[in-house]
């Protein structure tokens, strides 16, 4: 996950997770990307592990305050569950240290997933011909290409973004009157870091997105729990990590076809918890590194789906126990004498 000194606990959705983790009596430890080792053909983690020595306390600011820790480098193949909550964009590098231990231990989401799907080209390579599902969505750092996109297009406005962005950072409106300014614009954004130019998304402008967007939580290909979020006055991202405000949403029955139809392929993939962004029935992201907003849907619906979340994980682990212990190398064995 992120850094631990880094949590909000009156927001953080992590936190959630880890305290219902640690409050049925699991052992839990946190690390961070730059912890990963390799020794002796072993991957390892120098990891914060939970230390109860009371009763854990209900409150998550206390939980979070009061934490104390036993530091100790750990072998990741002997844990049930790796949980993958640090924030965008990815190391693929961490792939390549948690590849050994993929077969061993319960990763969510899993490896080959997350290579798929940790950036937004995987939602808009997402095979829909007939624009049901998905909006007209371009990706590219040519920028003569990306001018050329935006003169063609039908609409007077577009979604602009950077490929690699998170929490709504350097999402913008662009506008064919404002065509003179837009060439400055997509050189900032390609060439950003002088050492490598940057892909840049840009995306059909779905009506009534300056209302907001929906943002659906899913677990193994079902939705668990939704919200709208509202922007913030003048501002078109409504992310809560850039003002925009929630409000208590249901899904309606357009809503449910799109979410089993992405769901099918996101459990496919591997992706078994990922938080989805609406507008007006239309998918315009899938966040698979750490969707947050947990913790204003339990307020808003007088929920915890962190309860649902640990449920899920203990009966995955307890399912591949059992498949370990129904597994008798004997009878194969026994099959190759006969």
């Amino acid at each position: 996950m992120y850094p631990w000194e880094r949590v909000d606990p009156a927001q953080d959705s992590t936190l959630r997770i880890i305290h219902e983790s640690v409050r049925r009596g699991h052992e839990v430890s946190i690390t961070h990307p730059s912890n990963l080792t390799i020794r002796d053909s072993l991957t390892l983690s120098l990891c914060k592990k939970f230390v109860v020595t009371d009763k854990v306390s209900s409150s998550l600011s206390a939980f979070y305050n009061n934490a104390v820790f036993d530091v100790e480098m750990q072998e990741l193949k002997d844990f049930d569950v790796i949980f993958m909550r640090d924030n965008p964009p990815l190391d693929g590098l961490v792939l390549n240290f948690l590849d050994s231990i993929k077969d061993d231990v319960f990763t969510i989401n899993a490896i080959d997933g997350l290579r798929k799907s940790n950036n937004k080209i995987y939602t808009a390579a997402y095979y829909d011909p007939n624009r049901e599902l998905i909006p007209v969505t371009h990706v590219s750092k040519n920028i003569e290409y990306l001018l050329r996109i935006i003169k063609e297009s039908e609409n007077d406005k577009m979604i602009m973004k950077p490929l690699d962005g998170y929490g709504g950072s350097g999402v913008i409106v662009i506008e064919k009157s404002a065509m003179a300014n837009i060439r400055s614009l997509l050189d900032f954004y390609v060439n950003r870091d002088k050492d490598i130019s940057k892909y840049v998304i840009l995306q059909e402008y779905i009506e009534g997105a300056e209302e907001g967007d929906v943002r659906v939580l899913m677990l193994n290909g079902e939705p668990i729990g939704a919200l709208r979020r509202r922007p913030c006055s003048g501002d078109v991202r409504s992310n809560i990590s850039t003002g925009g405000s929630v409000e208590k949403y249901k899904l309606t029955k357009d809503d449910k076809i799109l979410c089993h139809k992405i769901g099918e392929k996101l459990v496919r993939d591997g992706i078994y918890y990922a938080g989805l962004d609406l507008i007006n029935g239309k998918l315009i992201e899938v966040n698979v590194m750490s969707p947050g907003t947990i913790t204003d849907i339990n307020r808003l619906n007088k929920v915890k789906l962190q309860r649902k979340i640990v449920d899920y994980l203990e009966a995955v682990v307890e399912s591949r126990n059992e498949l370990k212990e129904d597994f008798r190398p004997e009878i194969l064995i026994d099959n190759a004498s006969s």
